[in-house]
């Protein structure tokens, strides 16, 4: 039930994906009941997720960026073995709730975009909350989107032909980064890829927009992520709701000459409806916008490589980028 159709059906559970929920939610249990200190050192060294067929031919280095307050971070860069000169960049910006997780949270979709596109992958380990709060992870992934630009020889890349993207708190970054490029004039940015994206604080939700915003009720309670731990992410990350806008892309003033975007976004999951809302906005003011809905899966399914839909999420990825590629001489 994945497809450009968007009709939520919350009572419905994937059949491969109700085989294993038991196993799943024992394991989101155990999480639960960590240290905060325990909870991101578990994190960190979680080993990635990935199907049986993910591309091997990657070769994977680390450098250090330098960000605007003199800092210097890592980043992680994936290329295929056979990339051509001149490459497009793709700008990963990994997801974790803005104070987890590390770039082999997407390295299923690291290796498939490097390995399918030919796209030369960069993923910044952008500082995270509580220790550093908003705007600590917005800046450090936009400041290596500029890093990138300027040092596109050593990377091998375009420097005008760039993708970004993440999944949940990453496509935050990711919508955010792509209105910050906008509205500061950085080119070069082609599309945007938002996997189950986090848009709003559910405090700042603009329901008078007519959006519907339903999930995070519905999913008080589920597999992955609920509705309190997703709150819970938000407050460590937007500690003071007045610096709202700019964390929350949703509540921009317009979302007009943002760049072409892919919003994949999961059935039983609290920000479903959020997914939703952002693609319309986006449509809304003209921008083309390509949607998969995963009915009966939730938040983060992708981290279960033997799902079928696994691999139908990570194949959405590639062909998107490929179109944008494409449509670009």
């Amino acid at each position: 039930m994945s497809s450009s159709s968007v009709e939520p059906a919350p009572n419905y559970i994937d059949p491969e994906f109700a085989a294993i929920k038991d196993e799943c939610d024992a394991q989101n249990v155990k999480l639960a009941a960590l240290s905060f200190e325990d909870f991101v050192a578990t994190w960190r060294v979680m080993p990635p997720a990935l199907p049986g067929e993910c591309p091997t031919d990657i070769e994977i280095t680390d450098r250090t960026a330098t960000v605007s307050d003199g800092s210097g971070i890592e980043i992680r860069i994936y290329k295929s073995k056979d990339v051509k000169p001149d490459a497009w960049l793709f700008l990963t910006c990994h997801g974790g709730g803005w104070t987890v997780g590390s770039h082999e949270v997407e390295g299923g979709n690291n290796r498939y975009v490097a390995s399918k596109t030919g796209c030369v992958v960069v993923s910044p380990d952008y500082r995270m909350a509580p220790e550093y709060p908003f705007p600590y992870p917005i800046n450090d992934c936009f400041d290596t989107l500029k890093w990138c630009k300027a040092n596109a020889a050593s990377l091998g890349i375009n420097p005008e032909k760039i993708i970004i993207g993440g999944s949940s708190a990453g496509g935050n970054l990711t919508a955010s980064v792509a209105m910050r490029a906008r509205d500061e004039g950085v080119s070069g940015i082609r599309g945007q890829v938002l996997n189950i994206p986090n848009i709003c604080h559910p405090k700042l939700f603009p329901k008078d927009k007519g959006y519907k915003y339903e999930s995070t009720k519905e999913f008080e309670v589920c597999s992955m992520l609920n509705t309190k731990e997703m709150t819970w992410y938000w407050d460590k990350y937007l500690p003071n709701l007045d610096n709202s806008v700019r964390a929350c892309p949703i509540l921009a003033e317009s979302f007009k000459d943002l760049p072409p975007a892919l919003v994949q976004v999961a059935g039983m999951d609290p920000l479903r409806d959020e997914g939703f809302a952002y693609a319309k906005a986006l449509k809304d003011d003209g921008v083309p916008v390509t949607e998969y809905f995963f009915a009966g899966l939730p938040h983060c399914f992708y981290f279960f490589p033997n799902l079928t839909k696994t691999a139908e999420y990570y194949a959405n990825i590639v062909s998107w980028v490929k179109e944008v590629q494409n449509s670009i001489a």
